[in-house]
């Protein structure tokens, strides 16, 4: 797939910096993202979640009872990714799996006593990373937003040309 030259987003860069680690968008949010993950480490250690975890928790506060398969779709995880760790969610007590009643293929998750209750120590954890980030909420919130878009321009198909 490729852009016109007018409107892709290097057509300013001299073909000898297109290639530069510091110009790549790729590397800005990789290197972000193990930043961002060296921060949530010792958040997140001592409520005694990985980062994976913490996402399924955060899907299930907002809505408990989510299939297995919503789940998947929400966190953009397969299967084979989310089963494992949801089988360690539910030996830590945070969550069940249960089978639906209404279709046996389906299997729902439920946060448990305990995993509604982590809720509450887990709420500092948003202003934490507002402190770390050096950012003001508007400021945040414009990057996330930001982030949001490039990934949903990456993973939906390209529209038609013509």
């Amino acid at each position: 797939m490729t852009a016109h030259p007018s409107t892709h987003p290097s057509a300013g860069l001299a073909a000898d910096e297109l290639l530069r680690l510091d110009n790549q968008v790729c590397f800005a949010l990789y290197s972000a993202s193990l930043a961002m993950t060296k921060l949530y480490a010792p958040l997140l250690a001592a409520l005694g979640l990985t980062y994976p975890q913490y996402v399924v928790m955060l899907t299930l506060w907002e809505r408990d009872g989510v299939t297995v398969s919503e789940l998947g779709e929400r966190l953009f995880l397969d299967s084979g990714t989310l089963t494992p760790l949801l089988k360690r969610l539910e030996a830590s007590g945070h969550v069940s799996r249960l089978r639906d009643v209404q279709d046996e293929r389906r299997v729902r998750i439920t946060l448990t006593p305990q995993g509604r209750a982590l809720r509450q120590q887990a709420e500092p954890i948003p202003q934490c990373v507002l402190e770390s980030a050096q950012c003001t909420v508007p400021e945040l919130t414009a990057i996330t937003r930001q982030l949001t878009t490039l990934r949903d321009r990456l993973t939906r198909p390209p529209a038609p040309a013509g």
